[in-house]
């Protein structure tokens, strides 16, 4: 058996042509989707990723706004400018790039963002929603997982079990509640975790995001899971590389995400399915 790859830039292209659609549609109804990035700092990765975002939404028809601060901005200031945008007809999502300097609480500042304008899906509310099956965003990085499981024909999951390498708040918690909402039988594990062999095996969907090369290999794996790799690390020749040990998986895996080209296209693509729908939702469409 040789996996299938979920091919992330393929489905992210589709995506984004149905959200170019959807914001032509409602600047002819007189409205233009905006978002507003806020980077603090001068974090490296951060400036690829939000010139990314903001190139994104130019070429999707969106309105952006990127604001640049010194590292020396204060929490207060920051908070400030969060509520100024809150107020701000024109922006319909807002995303501050973390992580933040450390005098700045990340937390504090997530919260304070509007949920009507959370459009990376981490505010506590957000989340909420999703636990208990309301109206609200869901964080972009499982939600992209979310499609390319979906684009293989796995929306209802109802009988599967999947297992959730890794339990941060960014990813790991929201993948596993948005798996739940989708019926899964869901554990949720960590590179730590005791025997992790013996849950992955049993997992008919894995999805690896801890950050670490090769937490999963080819013999932790059950004949013809699905793969979903959100990992982003450099291999020993400095090429990009996931969580999961590719060649030896794809040997056993029925479909697998590749690193690049897999999770990372999808999770900009669901940030500005979110601005979208937020747009839409203030419009009244």
């Amino acid at each position: 058996m040789t996996a299938q790859l979920i091919d992330g830039n393929a489905l992210s292209q589709q995506l984004r042509a149905q959200v170019a659609s959807r914001a032509a549609a409602l600047k002819a109804r007189g409205t233009t989707a905006g978002l507003a990035v806020i980077l603090v700092g001068d974090n490296p990765a951060s400036q690829v990723y939000v010139r990314n975002k903001v190139k994104a939404c130019h070429d999707a028809g969106l309105h952006s706004v990127l604001e640049k601060y010194d590292a020396s901005l204060t929490e207060a200031e920051l908070l400030a400018r969060v509520q100024a945008l809150n107020n701000d007809p024109s922006i319909h999502g807002i995303l501050v790039q973390l992580p933040l300097p450390a005098h700045i609480d990340d937390h504090k500042v997530i919260e304070a963002i509007s949920p009507l304008k959370d459009v990376d899906g981490f505010h506590v509310a957000s989340a909420g929603a999703l636990m208990v099956g309301e109206v609200g965003f869901k964080a972009c990085t499982p939600y992209g997982c979310m499609k390319m499981l979906e684009s293989i024909g796995l929306k209802d999951l109802r009988g599967k079990h999947a297992v959730v390498i890794g339990r941060s708040n960014i990813v790991g918690k929201p993948m596993a509640m948005m798996l739940l909402a989708a019926n899964a039988t869901v554990t949720v594990t960590h590179s730590g975790t005791a025997d992790l062999a013996h849950h992955t095996r049993q997992a008919d969907i894995v999805v690896a995001a801890v950050g670490k090369r090769n937490v999963l290999t080819a013999d932790m794996l059950k004949p013809g899971a699905v793969v979903i790799d959100v990992g982003m690390n450099r291999n020993d020749e400095g090429k990009l590389c996931g969580d999961v040990d590719f060649e030896g998986c794809k040997q056993v895996a029925s479909y697998i995400t590749p690193v690049p080209g897999g999770v990372g296209p999808m999770t900009i693509t669901m940030l500005l399915v979110n601005t979208m729908e937020a747009a839409e939702r203030a419009a009244g469409v």
